[in-house]
């Protein structure tokens, strides 16, 4: 008979051992099941589609598509799970860049083994979960969200190269077809696209390309 309290997993992370072991850690507790393991990005929106998970924890950088790629993908088809990253880096505009996409749990590698259990049954709940070494970024979101509050964000707020991202993402174009315009990597778009967002308090996966095509006339 199936438990009503169970949390449903699907794990996604290129590296079979290290998925493994996490599948290890995951099911000690036993409200906890994993449904299934995806190895790239694109068989992790499969699994997700297929088992319609609770929780669903992706690496960050996967071969296919990456854990952005999936998170943006989830939050356009509307579907309804919790999302965890694992990641490598300490990289503070990634973070931001997670936050802005609704992700709701953010673990470093190092501390998974001691973190996911704890970062499942939270994200779950409804509630966030960051791992420790990463609280400071936290922090500055905060205050730096404290601080717009105070003061109305605009355009002027933003770096040459964050106006270029923003007049080209007005013409409707793709992250990949800004990249190839400006001769930067997709990823260093990404990064662009994050911290538009954090500097003009844009929330959700529409918000920033309304705001472009909103103020579209001040970026030529």
């Amino acid at each position: 008979m199936p438990n009503p309290n169970e949390i449903r997993i699907v794990i996604a992370d290129d590296h079979p051992i290290y998925r493994e072991g996490l599948r290890r850690v995951i099911e000690r507790d036993p409200a906890l099941r994993v449904l299934a393991e995806a190895s790239d990005g694109q068989e992790a929106l499969a699994q997700i589609e297929t088992c319609r998970p609770d929780v669903v924890v992706l690496d960050l950088d996967m071969p296919k598509l990456d854990g952005f790629g999936v998170a943006r993908i989830l939050a356009e088809k509307r579907i309804s799970v919790a999302a965890i990253f694992l990641t490598m880096h300490k990289d503070e505009d990634a973070f931001n860049e997670a936050m802005n996409l609704g992700v709701k749990g953010y673990v470093i590698k190092d501390s998974a083994v001691t973190d996911i259990v704890q970062a499942i049954r939270a994200v779950a709940a409804g509630d966030d979960f960051i791992s420790q070494p990463l609280s400071g970024y936290l922090l500055r979101r905060a205050r730096r969200g404290a601080e717009l509050v105070e003061r109305k964000p605009s355009i002027a707020d933003l770096t040459p190269a964050e106006r270029r991202v923003l007049s080209l993402i007005a013409e409707h174009k793709t992250t990949k077809e800004i990249a190839a315009e400006l001769f930067i990597s997709p990823r260093t778009v990404d990064h662009h696209r994050a911290n538009i967002c954090a500097k003009l308090d844009l929330h959700g996966i529409n918000a920033l390309l309304k705001f472009a095509i909103a103020h579209k006339t001040q970026l030529s």
